[in-house]
């Protein structure tokens, strides 16, 4: 058995592929893995076909080892640790609370409480940001690792281009269906001839899991308990790539922050991103707690850029539930990360492009010459792509809400990488921004309020009843 994102020998390629990246000096590594017998360009799928003989894991092994050590200009400007983090991002630049006290920003906007109930336009919007993040992952779920030119492939050979609805198999020619497969998991629940609730996927289920660990630990939250209920919730073949990785360093004894930087040359992808929600809605209006409650989810797994990946959802999602535009969603993400970090480059570099192009697909080009020779699941080409699809969505006029968020989802996943994680990212902020009260029935009535999950208490569980306790979590928090 060939098992997926944790082999020494699959994992090389993709790690000198990293280190290129943070401009960390290999060369001499990747001649020896060539020299060894290693491929040194990273694998796709994951896995090799056939297992690498014993001499060439042992060099494996060593060579993931000495990257490791090796530093990265990026080290000081890209700092993980919170205290670090706080000392440069913006949100916590001049706070001023108490000694002892967990340094907060002034929150931009009145608070979400003014009496004991939340009000119902909160309950509105909490709503509508579990329900945007069901469609918009629901929807990139059957065309997740096909590229972006192959998605358009699909549409226009039965007619239906540009994207404005759910995928189908109905008149697809079969020449294109073999060039163009569906993603085989996930087809036979999101295709719209076969769609009947949310099928179970990582980007709710992360979401959940997160949800009842805040149940159990309220704002002392912490990364050993995430560990805890990762080994015991998430079965390792239901996680991937950092995630794995992490996974297995907890089972070797290695214990967090470390679970995310021994032998992970995934720690800058987009995994931990897909994770933050949860924490931006028990905190609505306030950023900076969102995203100090998203830090300790993400160092389980990620570093760096993948940290930030989760911490600017955190505070976006903050954002979504209590502003009345984009703009403000997407300052409040900037506000919590190091202004001189990639992430942030990424999403200035996105934020503009309507401004130089004002189609999409030209936007979508630039976005593409700059991210990509990166892997379809690292953060910053997703995180790019995300921003853009907000960005040129919320060009729609502000009365018509629901196009807005049709016009959201469907551009994101048409950009292709990881549709399904960008999707749900996407739908999630302009849930948030909107309200289940504004969502089009065409998105939300196949979700038929109910969602699929093996984690315990949530399977068949109705997004009006993830509000209700996301709420009764915001209250305590």
């Amino acid at each position: 058995m060939r098992l997926t994102w944790v082999q020494p020998e699959d994992l090389v390629g993709h790690a000198l592929h990293q280190a290129r990246q943070d401009r960390v000096d290999v060369d001499d590594l990747r001649e020896q893995w060539v020299a060894a017998g290693g491929d040194p360009a990273p694998l796709h799928s994951g896995a090799s076909d056939v297992p690498a003989p014993d001499p060439l894991r042992a060099t494996a092994v060593r060579i993931l080892d000495e990257i490791d050590q090796r530093p990265s200009p990026f080290d000081t400007v890209e700092p993980t640790g919170l205290a670090e983090i706080r000392a440069v991002a913006p949100a916590w630049a001049q706070a001023t609370e108490p000694s002892g006290a967990r340094p907060r920003s002034p929150s931009p906007w009145p608070s979400p409480w003014p009496s004991p109930s939340p009000s119902d336009e909160l309950i509105d919007r909490v709503h509508g940001a579990w329900l945007g993040r069901a469609a918009g992952c629901l929807l990139g779920k059957p065309v997740e690792k096909i590229p972006r030119r192959g998605i358009r492939e699909i549409l226009e050979a039965t007619g239906r281009w540009p994207l404005a609805g759910w995928f189908t198999a109905e008149g697809l020619p079969d020449d294109v269906a073999a060039r163009r497969p569906w993603n085989r998991r996930s087809a036979v629940t999101s295709l719209a001839e076969n769609i009947d609730g949310m099928p179970e996927d990582d980007d709710l289920n992360f979401p959940m899991l997160n949800l009842s660990l805040l149940q159990a630990h309220g704002a002392g939250l912490g990364t050993e308990d995430v560990a805890a209920a990762w080994l015991a919730e998430l079965p390792a073949g239901r996680v991937f790539t950092a995630e794995r990785v992490a996974y297995r360093n907890l089972l070797l004894g290695i214990t967090p922050p470390r679970t995310a930087r021994v032998r992970n040359p995934f720690r800058d992808w987009i995994g931990a991103q897909i994770r933050g929600d949860v924490f931006g809605w028990v905190y609505p209006g306030d950023p900076a707690r969102a995203a100090e409650l998203a830090w300790h989810d993400a160092v389980l797994s990620h570093t760096r850029n993948g940290v930030y990946g989760e911490m600017f959802v955190a505070a976006a999602c903050a954002a979504s539930l209590v502003a009345d535009s984009v703009d403000e969603v997407l300052d409040a993400g900037l506000s919590v990360i190091p202004a001189s970090s990639r992430y942030a480059e990424a999403v200035r570099f996105a934020r503009a492009l309507p401004g130089e192009y004002p189609d999409f697909e030209d936007g979508m080009d630039a976005v593409e010459r700059r991210y990509g020779d990166l892997h379809w699941v690292h953060v910053l080409n997703n995180a790019a792509l995300t921003v853009a699809a907000l960005v040129y969505a919320g060009q729609t006029p502000p009365s018509v809400t629901g196009d807005r968020f049709s016009r959201a989802i469907t551009l994101v996943v048409s950009g292709g990488w990881d549709t399904d994680s960008n999707g749900a990212t996407v739908g999630s902020v302009l849930g948030g921004l909107l309200g289940a009260s504004s969502l089009p029935e065409y998105w939300i009535a196949p979700l038929r309020n109910r969602v699929s999950s093996t984690l315990s208490g949530f399977d068949g569980i109705g997004f009006d009843e993830l509000a209700r306790r996301t709420l009764a979590v915001a209250r305590d928090m």
